[in-house]
């Protein structure tokens, strides 16, 4: 935001949320009735005090002009970020003037943003600096690297000799030995520094008795866990992109190196996965002049939500870096030049035909590859049997839903979204089906839909 006058709307400030739990508390507080001395400035900043339960009330303060995405202080206890309380100013704010007037920011809250922004100059300027004094050694970031390449190796190798016992046993046999040996072989990739193939490992241990077709479907999993050690320990036959690709997909870390690309990113979709270590969050963005779709990955520790927060719907201009690896869509994000504003351009829609060839594509770069970002032009949800499934508007074809999508209240807000009349759809297109994020009414003028 860069004017005042420029209000983000409900459904903009209840995408920030962390959880659902924290999108139903920052609705309950997004009325008058709890808010003293609430206020917001020419700068893009928010103010205001909320009613607790104690005798002191909180005091919540909102930058929306940093360029990142908003930053947020409240003196809760709440370790989510945004609190209910910043979720709860901000949908006052996006009431408009009555609700949150121009004024002065109080002490408290001026004091915090020049902190924010003072240290946001000290690391630009350290950036620039680029002070040799920290560089690492070289020579020994090589040695590490390869002593790490030959412990992930040794993971490699014992990892291709279970799979071999496995399938020498029988399929059956995994569904009687249970979970504990697929947690015993992920602890050893772990062991073995190789995390992406302790993930793998641990989704191949979870399906056994899930179900008809079990044993079809671990042998699929079986396979692509066999192709990617396989990939590492021919690692040096493959071409460069392909590489990158497998130690990207093995857990080896990488630095985003593609040469910067300056665009005015649309944000198209963003939402949170954990697990007891690690919340992951996802951040899909779209370039309206490169016509490029990107991936920006930011993590949390357990039980905390990452700080980096982009409204959906909003575009910002700013920089981004691509990663190493064939059909590679992870980015990270450069230097920043306006803080988010509303837009009204739209993704480029494809078919829904397209949309699985798209796929099909990317997967002769990825084989391991769940989905693709997928934008559908016109689409209407309809029901098939028990399931759901986006119908094609111009063509006899659809895609259906995955059963993740099947299962989230954003299935109910497309629905009444498009009423039965084509609507515009971004989501993940997979070996599952389609996963809808973000959706906007056929026409001019309406805005973006968060569905997850």
């Amino acid at each position: 935001m860069t004017q005042q006058g420029v209000r983000w709307t409900a459904d903009q400030v209840l995408a920030l949320a962390p959880d659902a739990a924290s999108r139903k508390a920052g609705s309950k507080l997004g009325a008058a009735g709890p808010w003293s001395e609430v206020g917001s400035s020419d700068d893009g900043t928010v103010w205001g005090l909320c009613k607790g339960s104690g005798s002191k009330p909180y005091q919540t303060v909102v930058d929306i002009a940093d360029a990142s995405g908003p930053a947020y202080k409240c003196s809760c206890p709440s370790r989510k970020f945004p609190c209910k309380h910043a979720l709860g100013l901000l949908l006052l704010w996006a009431g408009g003037d009555a609700a949150v007037p121009t004024g002065e920011a109080p002490a408290w809250a001026g004091q915090w943003l020049a902190g924010r922004r003072k240290r946001a100059e000290e690391k630009k300027a350290g950036d620039i600096s680029g002070s040799p004094s920290g560089a690492a050694d070289p020579e020994a970031a090589r040695r590490r690297a390869e002593r790490r390449a030959e412990r992930v190796t040794a993971g490699a190798v014992e990892l291709e000799q279970r799979l071999a016992d496995l399938l020498r046993a029988g399929l059956a046999t995994a569904e009687q030995s249970g979970y504990g040996l697929w947690e015993e072989t992920a602890a050893r990739m772990v062991d073995a520094q190789a995390q992406g193939l302790a993930g793998r490992v641990r989704e191949l241990g979870a399906i056994p008795s899930t179900g008809p077709g079990w044993p079809v479907r671990l042998l699929e999993e079986c396979a692509l866990l066999h192709l990617l050690g396989q990939g590492w320990l021919r690692r040096e036959r493959l071409p460069d992109a392909l590489a990158a690709t497998v130690r990207s997909r093995i857990g080896l870390p990488a630095s985003a190196d593609g040469p910067p690309v300056r665009d005015r990113w649309l944000v198209l979709a963003q939402y949170d996965t954990a697990d007891t270590r690690l919340t992951t969050r996802r951040i899909w963005l779209y370039g309206t002049d490169s016509h490029r779709t990107v991936l920006l990955l930011s993590y949390g520790a357990a039980g905390r939500a990452p700080e980096l927060a982009l409204p959906v719907g909003l575009a910002l201009e700013a920089e981004v870096s691509a990663y190493p690896g064939a059909g590679q869509l992870r980015v990270a994000l450069g230097e920043q030049f306006a803080p988010p504003a509303p837009t009204a351009i739209r993704p480029r829609g494809v078919t829904t035909s397209q949309a699985a060839a798209r796929y099909g594509d990317a997967l002769r770069d990825d084989p391991w590859l769940e989905s693709v970002p997928v934008t559908l032009g016109r689409v209407v949800p309809t029901p098939d049997g028990d399931s759901w499934q986006l119908a094609d508007a111009d063509e006899d074809a659809a895609l259906p839903l995955t059963p993740a999508a099947r299962s989230r209240p954003g299935l109910w807000r497309l629905v009444a979204l498009s009423g039965g009349a084509p609507v515009m759809v971004f989501g993940e297109c997979g070996h599952q089906g389609f996963t809808p994020l973000t959706a906007w009414p056929e026409g001019p003028g309406g805005g973006a839909i968060a569905l997850c």
